[in-house]
């Protein structure tokens, strides 16, 4: 299923949002990744929890080294209402169009948000992926469902997370003694391959390098210090 930038959630109601959420997630492919990734992108947004102004975008970095090759910024708009469960419908139309701005799409896309770990198994990463057929995952920073063990202090350390009775995630120490990160699949990869990313692009910061660096990018870009459209980085571009 590929769909358009032309993509507008804003005159949904809930009840039909909700009918999206169910409808997609029978599209859902939650089979072992089928690829080996050279490219990992971070996607992220940055607004105001009211504001109808939306700055989004993405930063593809080379994998599994972690060097940066581009980012994508895009500011755009949206009037759906802030309710936990459906964000998806407030970012993805903004994400979408940075992600379309990409001359080369990245192998695999790592949320700010997301994946499966939702109580209809279609957070951002897993909406974003069956729209677009794109290989996705979501890391967030909150628990949208289930219920976990917290994890062992030490970097590394993970339990998993379950709702009624089925593994949705995992909660994941990325760094000692921090709060635990929540990562799931997206789209087109397992539980375990979700895992294995995320701890492969975890450095020294609590969030692992892809989002860590596009919530880094959209912020500055909504500061004014970036601008938008693609730009490649050189050996001159500080990162």
């Amino acid at each position: 299923m590929v769909i358009t930038p032309e993509l507008n959630y804003d005159q949904l109601t809930i009840a039909e949002a909700t009918l999206i959420q169910q409808q997609l997630r029978g599209h859902l492919n939650l089979e072992p990744l089928q690829i080996e990734a050279k490219t990992i992108a971070g996607a992220d947004i940055s607004l105001d929890l009211y504001s109808e102004t939306v700055y989004a975008g993405l930063v593809v970095m080379s994998y599994p080294d972690l060097q940066p090759i581009a980012y994508s910024l895009v500011k755009s708009s949206t009037i759906f209402p802030y309710i936990p469960g459906y964000l998806a419908f407030r970012e993805i139309p903004a994400i979408l169009k940075a992600y379309e701005q990409l001359p080369v799409k990245p192998d695999i896309v790592m949320f700010d948000g997301n994946g499966i770990l939702h109580a209809r198994r279609m957070g951002i990463a897993s909406h974003f992926g069956v729209i677009t057929d794109a290989i996705t995952m979501g890391c967030a920073k909150k628990k949208l469902a289930g219920q976990y063990v917290d994890p062992g202090p030490s970097k590394g350390e993970y339990t998993q997370v379950t709702d009624k009775g089925e593994v949705i995630g995992y909660a994941v120490r990325t760094k000692d003694n921090v709060k635990p990160v929540f990562i799931s699949p997206g789209h087109q990869m397992s539980l375990e391959d979700s895992l294995t990313l995320a701890l492969k692009c975890t450095g020294k910061h609590r969030l692992p390098e892809p989002t860590r660096r596009a919530h880094e990018y959209v912020n500055r870009f909504r500061i004014g210090t970036l601008t938008e459209g693609y730009h490649e980085f050189d050996s001159r571009t500080l990162f």
